[in-house]
């Protein structure tokens, strides 16, 4: 069983920042492309950010100029700086590995992030 295994959530005051990790097994890391999605209680998950295996990013426009997404391929880990945080910015992160084909995606076990204050 793969397993995406996330860290670096909790609680923060409005304006704060905090830094997400995701490691995965190293042969998916190396060939599958990451993205980090989130869901707030009473919402749909959503796509947050995403990096492809050789390195491109994009960003859902929210998080836009706030939210970086990197990846260290020595490590096998992706990271999401999340800076600047509002309190819509709450809610469960979910790490993602996705080949953008037919193979199967990975899901880590979400970690909570609580704007308050």
């Amino acid at each position: 069983q793969v397993q995406l295994v996330e860290s670096g959530g909790g609680l923060v005051q409005p304006g704060g920042s905090l830094r997400l990790s995701c490691t995965a097994p190293e042969n998916i890391f190396k060939t599958y492309n990451m993205l980090w999605y989130r869901e707030a209680p009473g919402s749909q998950r959503e796509l947050v950010a995403a990096i492809t295996k050789d390195g491109s990013t994009k960003y859902t426009d929210v998080v836009k100029g706030r939210f970086t997404i990197s990846r260290d391929n020595a490590k096998n880990t992706v990271y999401l700086q999340l800076t600047s945080l509002t309190f819509d910015d709450t809610a469960v992160y979910y790490c993602n590995a996705d080949d953008y084909a037919l193979g199967p995606d990975y899901w880590g076990q979400g970690i909570q992030v609580t704007v308050a204050g």
